[in-house]
């Protein structure tokens, strides 16, 4: 996140990484990927083996589970589910906009990119 001026998005993107790769951990038995994605949008991408897509929950108070995707939701821009070959995708973007401005300056040092 600092190599591409990114600390303004650095909590909630710690939030939905979070969010994200413990759904997969609970509810997949095979490899977890994760992958940031920097371009207009911040993307982190979640992939996992199982085929079931998530659904967007509303926890009752004393529901020990089921606020992940509500959070996720809030934090992002926009979030969804693609199907793979091997099982799918999560993602979320964020907007840039909460970034320092000089990160997202045409031809800042760092621009665009992926890590994994």
């Amino acid at each position: 996140m600092t190599e591409w001026g990114l600390e303004g998005l650095e909590d909630s993107t710690k939030l939905i990484v979070s969010e994200l790769v413990t759904n997969a951990v609970r509810h997949s038995t095979g490899p977890i990927r994760l992958r940031l994605i920097q371009h207009q949008v911040l993307t982190c991408e979640v992939f996992d083996t199982d085929d079931c897509s998530p659904r967007l929950r509303r926890a009752r108070a004393n529901d020990e589970s089921g606020r992940g995707l509500f959070l996720v939701s809030q934090l992002s821009r926009r979030w969804g589910c693609r199907t793979t070959s091997g099982g799918k995708v999560i993602w979320a973007e964020q907007n840039l906009d909460s970034a320092p401005s000089h990160a997202r300056a045409s031809g800042a040092p760092g621009r665009g990119g992926i890590r994994r």
